[in-house]
């Protein structure tokens, strides 16, 4: 995990617990069964971006292929121009339509799947699109080490003024 705790099943989590809430609440079609964590009374800074103890990673993921389907369902019954309420935004941008909240979850999204790539990095060393194909150039342990050390001295000597 990163230093803030960012980690691979915290990341599934966060993005399950918004889609969620932005194609479903928002439109008036909030989950049947919400997680315990979605309670206004947990009291756990980020709750959304962590697994408790007795979160597994099966319970978390078959909650997110739950929350597809809630979307999709969404997505299939609201016409596009249909208008929603965000009621954790302020009150001057809470009113929405599925169109713009498609789009924010597929910024989302991408987003954090950029985070998973660089956690996942973190853990195994991989990089790349796949291990049989990779835009990144070849190059063993000591010549990324090699690469890594110049760029932090290239930018360190570009902060000194």
């Amino acid at each position: 995990m990163t230093p803030t705790g960012t980690n691979l099943l915290g990341l599934v989590k966060h993005i399950a617990g918004i889609e969620s809430g932005y194609l479903g609440e928002v439109f008036g079609r909030p989950l049947s069964e919400p997680p315990a964590w979605f309670d206004d009374d947990m009291d756990e800074p980020n709750v959304d971006r962590w697994a408790r103890v007795e979160e597994t990673s099966v319970a978390i993921i078959d909650f997110y292929r739950r929350v597809w389907a809630h979307a999709d369902a969404t997505i299939e019954a609201v016409d596009l121009d249909a208008t929603g309420r965000v009621p954790w935004w302020p009150a001057e941008h809470a009113d929405v339509t599925l169109h713009q909240m498609i789009v924010l979850m597929i910024g989302e999204t991408n987003r954090h799947v950029g985070h998973a790539d660089i956690v996942r990095e973190l853990i195994d060393g991989v990089a790349g699109l796949r291990p049989d194909f990779s835009s990144l150039p070849e190059g063993d342990q000591a010549w990324w080490a090699n690469y890594r050390d110049r760029l932090e001295q290239t930018a360190r000597q570009a902060a000194t003024p």
